[in-house]
């Protein structure tokens, strides 16, 4: 079956206010595609929309060659993962897991040995008669995704699933969830406000903001070539500088000249080098800045830099390396060439 969705010109309005507006967005299957963006833009609307949970004002959702905007959810075939795990507490581990089994009349020969398997997968096997309140927080969302994949669903949504565990485990679980969407292959929308998350789990971003999409993209490209200053800023820590730009070139604040790879943009807000790009010297004698302030991270100390007004950021690696005093002149290095960030412009006649 075709796994694949198409979203296509979504609206969603609650009163007189526009959530959603006209998205268009097709999602390759078996891809693991994450909505990134701030609270109130629209990405949980969007993965209510396409689970069944919230009805769009108009526009069209697809499954393959499938129209299901009209379906009901139980009919959808999509497992979904919520922030809380949902989970019944009065119920085993086991009979939470085979609950959506049950209501779609598997035979119970299938349902054994089904749950058996998810449990398996999630690393739970060990556990399957114990109740939710005997797990911790990370083994209860385990619980929730053996339950989401045990119907051998179509789709895999995710509402911001790790939000509510601590960074360790949040971490560890991350990687898991990788591995695992990985090897099962099941096209996948997670969404989350956390770029970090958003990067190490995606395939492909889409970055919204205001109920639209900004862009998308790897989070090798979106990270790297940004079209505009939202996702630069959203995606990670970035300097945002402003600079003459000429004939393909541009001239830095401090007086260095680098070609630009997009010299040819409209609406430009500035040029984006991040701090692990921009590199720092200490200097005696004639200096681009001065050290505001330094912070020692362990693997990488992070500095605050005054440049003609104006402060920066700059990232140096290595925990073996001396820092910096705050005060001292230091030399700026550039990377090799510079990218030209636009500013997003909203769909004209959008209403908010």
């Amino acid at each position: 079956m075709d796994c694949s969705i198409s979203i296509r010109n979504l609206i969603k309005d609650f009163g007189s206010t526009r959530v959603l507006k006209g998205l268009d967005l097709n999602i390759s299957a078996g891809r693991f595609v994450t909505l990134l963006g701030p609270s109130g833009c629209g990405k949980t609307t969007l993965l209510r929309s396409v689970a069944g949970i919230s009805d769009p004002t108009s526009g069209e959702i697809w499954l393959g060659h499938r129209r299901i905007d009209g379906v009901a959810p139980e009919k959808r075939n999509f497992g979904m993962v919520f922030q809380t795990y949902a989970l019944f507490p009065h119920m085993s581990i086991e009979r939470n897991v085979a609950f959506g089994l049950e209501m779609r009349r598997v035979a119970k020969p299938d349902i054994a040995r089904r749950v058996a398997a998810a449990l398996d997968l999630v690393g739970l096997g060990q556990h399957a008669r114990r109740l939710p309140r005997q797990l911790s927080g990370g083994q209860q969302q385990r619980v929730a995704l053996a339950r989401a994949i045990v119907i051998e669903p179509n789709v895999l949504l995710f509402d911001e699933p790790l939000s509510n565990l601590d960074a360790k485990l949040r971490d560890s679980l991350r990687e898991d969830l990788r591995t695992l969407q990985q090897k099962l292959g099941i096209t996948s929308i997670y969404v989350t406000h956390d770029q970090t998350e958003a990067m190490a789990l995606a395939d492909e971003i889409v970055v919204m903001k205001d109920g639209e999409i900004v862009e998308r993209g790897t989070p090798v490209d979106l990270y790297r070539r940004p079209a505009f200053r939202f996702t630069a800023e959203f995606l990670g820590m970035t300097n945002v500088i402003d600079a003459e730009v000429r004939a393909g070139e541009c001239r830095l604040p401090w007086g260095a000249v680098r070609p630009v790879e997009n010299p040819d943009e409209r609406n430009v807000e500035g040029i984006a080098i991040r701090p692990e790009d921009l590199s720092i010297e200490s200097t005696d004698g004639e200096a681009d800045g001065v050290i505001e302030q330094s912070m020692f991270m362990g693997a990488a100390t992070h500095y605050w830099i005054s440049v003609g007004g104006k402060t920066l950021r700059s990232i140096a690696t290595g925990g073996h390396t001396a820092v910096l005093d705050n005060g001292q002149k230091v030399k700026l290095t550039a990377p090799p060439s510079l990218h030209l960030l636009r500013s997003f412009q909203p769909s004209p006649g959008a209403v908010s």
